[in-house]
């Protein structure tokens, strides 16, 4: 006996969608029959993978998002809902890191990943959250109210990690956040929950993990590999289900037991 989880008629907004996880995450949810907003900066990669999703009769959108622009944030939330309809799901997703040690940091370098990771990722829930409590308030259109917000955290802002000192504290910020989220939109019907990966093989670090303080590194972990991307779409379709109403405020470690 099969139990597919079903998003037909939902809007996912996936921000960081050009590459690794957040490309990854739309993949899942076309599959799944959301109608999939593809949210970055380098808009050819967006478009490329629109059009993987398009051949694979998935429903996709593409709009230009930075983050770290307030502007750009309430521009690209407005296009989705004009051209696609009301948002239903947001993967938060976008995010960026230094390696450095901590005496190493410049002000440039905390504001890089702190503009990012925490004060990019608050405004995008905010302005998503601001129409989903309207939904529900009944002041603004859509014959779906509450919603779903996941949160990409990571395993570092549960357990620090060296060389990444300001990764860590922002994602420990975006832990918390998403807690704050949860409880006071959760009488909105709206779920706000964090997944929290390890260490995961994508384009961006793939070469990391051929030199020989990659290697090293992996011979630590609990059963010495890597994830993928593809390890995360079981915990991403669970939050992002119909069926998940009573997941909220929930920080789920998805690190093969890294964590332990």
């Amino acid at each position: 006996m099969s139990y597919p989880i079903d998003l037909s008629g939902r809007v996912a907004l996936v921000t960081g969608a050009s590459s690794g996880l957040g490309a990854q995450f739309a993949r899942v949810l076309s599959r799944a029959g959301a109608a999939v907003v593809l949210a970055g900066r380098r808009t050819d990669r967006l478009k490329a993978l629109r059009a993987e999703l398009e051949a694979a009769d998935g429903d996709a959108h593409v709009v230009e998002l930075d983050v770290t622009d307030i502007d750009s944030i309430k521009s690209a939330v407005a296009h989705a809902e004009t051209e696609v309809g009301v948002l239903d799901i947001l993967i938060n997703n976008s995010g960026v890191s230094t390696t450095q040690k901590l005496v190493d940091v410049t002000p440039e370098d905390f504001d890089f990943v702190f503009d990012t990771n925490v004060r990019g990722a608050f405004f995008v829930a905010q302005e998503v959250g601001k129409r989903m409590v309207a939904r529900a308030r009944g002041a603004a259109p859509g014959t779906y109210t509450g919603g779903r917000i996941v949160n990409i955290a990571s395993m570092a802002g549960l357990r620090v990690l060296s060389q990444i000192g300001p990764y860590a504290m922002s994602k420990a910020a975006v832990i918390h956040m998403t807690r704050a989220m949860a409880l006071e939109w959760g009488k909105f019907d709206i779920n706000v929950n964090a997944i929290c990966p390890g260490y995961i093989d994508t384009e961006i670090n793939h070469h990391h993990w051929q030199t020989d303080a990659g290697q090293k590194l992996i011979h630590m972990l609990p059963r010495k590999r890597l994830g993928t991307p593809q390890d995360l779409d079981a915990v991403l379709m669970m939050l992002c289900a119909n069926e998940s109403r009573f997941i909220n405020g929930a920080i789920i470690q998805a690190d093969d037991g890294f964590g332990l």
